[in-house]
């Protein structure tokens, strides 16, 4: 990038995309060095801002239509540190909603506009859904950063400050194993194939689909024994001939160029996730349904898992989630591709702010489960609605007779209900 010996009043821009595995190493190395922004896998744009900001002059303004994705993104984060601590972000203009573009994307944009003034933390928020919108006057709705590094408020309009992570509360988030060759790895012919005691059961998104459960008998090759060591392939004369017909694709992998072993799986495999209960969150998808697997598959890499606590504090979370407080939520925090659909991703699964499942009265959280048993996603959000009115309330010194009143609540009816999912 260039240096300039003078300032600018005014910078308007769409500055390239180049994802971080694209960018040279030789050039990697030097913008580590240089730019305060390139942290975590940043795309090239971030760099831009940094740049463009930094050469702003005295009540400058910058304005740039650009992905949406550092507003909300790991790779985000020291870009909206620098410019909470030394600007004023005056407008957020999302157009994330406004179908502009005559195919499906993988990314949206939003216009910024962000002055060299004295530092304000409030900031316009908008949101355009027709073209026409941009026209001046816009609507705008004001809110303030509180955090430098987390923006999430900015873009929810639920009270969620006194709500909780997903992790405080004792579960814990994952991500299924990564191959690196599926094709090879994974399949419902491996069985004929290769030793039986290598495969594993797996499920990957697309047995998660139509609001089903779908499994298709998928299996995945284990190239590992029960302590995480590569397997010697001359004990499992199968897998080995097997393995060796796709050996030059295996061995082009980038695993394998650092030095792996060329049967390695990017993702060392933990079989004893097998058997935990689990939500299972596919990376995109369009479910109103989630689901959990009460112990008997491995997750792919495009599924996000949630395990911990007992299964009865599972299946109240996955109602949970499942209640459009937190789907508007997801919306707000999260990056919207493919269509339009928000990700589940790990950083904003861990970011999603819920009322604490484990201080949820008996008698509400049998009904939370009868809802979630019955795909009753209408009586999910009254419950979920109550939840949280309830805990935002007690947490308030002027409503002290709170918690007695959620444990009278009143309820008659039968709690028994039939289970979904997979036993």
């Amino acid at each position: 990038m260039s240096s300039w010996d003078t300032k600018f009043d005014f910078i308007i821009g769409n500055p390239p995309y180049i994802r971080y595995e694209n960018i040279p190493k030789e050039a990697l190395n030097s913008y580590k060095v240089k730019f305060y922004t390139f942290h975590y896998r940043c795309d090239l744009y971030v760099l831009f801002y940094e740049h463009c900001l930094r050469n702003l002059s005295k009540n400058g303004r910058h304005c740039f239509i650009c992905s949406n994705r550092w507003l909300k993104n790991e790779y985000g984060r020291k870009l909206r540190a620098l410019i909470s601590s030394s600007y004023k972000l005056e407008y957020i203009i999302d157009v994330e909603k406004l179908d502009v573009f005559k195919e499906s994307v993988l990314a949206y944009p939003s216009i910024t506009l962000i002055s060299n003034t004295e530092i304000d933390k409030n900031v316009k928020i908008v949101t355009v859904r027709n073209l026409k919108e941009l026209k001046l006057p816009l609507s705008t709705t004001q809110k303030e950063i509180r955090n430098s590094e987390n923006w999430d408020y900015l873009f929810v309009s639920e009270d969620i400050d006194d709500l909780t992570t997903i992790e405080d509360q004792g579960f814990k988030v994952g991500i299924g194993v990564a191959t690196g060759a599926d094709k090879i790895f994974i399949s419902t012919e491996l069985e004929y194939i290769v030793e039986k005691e290598l495969l594993l059961p797996i499920v990957n998104a697309k047995d998660l689909t139509g609001n089903e459960f779908r499994t298709r008998g998928l299996r995945i090759l284990n190239p590992y024994d029960s302590s995480g060591n590569i397997l010697d392939l001359s004990k499992y004369p199968k897998a080995k001939k097997y393995l060796e017909s796709f050996k030059p694709i295996l061995e082009s992998r980038h695993i394998v160029k650092k030095g792996r072993v060329w049967y390695s799986l990017i993702d060392k495999i933990k079989p004893q996730i097998i058997h935990q209960p689990k939500i299972l969150l596919p990376d995109i998808s369009g479910n109103n349904m989630i689901f959990i697997d009460y112990g008997s598959y491995y997750p792919a890499h495009n599924i996000y898992y949630i395990t911990g606590n007992s299964i009865s504090q599972l299946e109240q979370l996955a109602a949970v989630l499942m209640s459009k407080f937190v789907k508007k939520q997801i919306e707000g925090i999260s990056n919207r591709m493919n269509g339009g659909f928000p990700r589940w991703q790990s950083q904003s699964i861990k970011r999603l702010r819920i009322p604490r499942i484990a201080t949820i009265p008996t008698k509400l959280s049998f009904k939370l489960i009868r809802a979630y048993h019955n795909r009753n996603i209408e009586e999910i959000d009254s419950i979920v609605n109550d939840i949280i009115r309830i805990q935002i309330e007690s947490t308030t010194p002027c409503r002290q007779d709170i918690q007695k009143s959620l444990f009278d609540y009143n309820f008659s009816e039968n709690i028994v209900a039939p289970g979904f999912g997979i036993q």
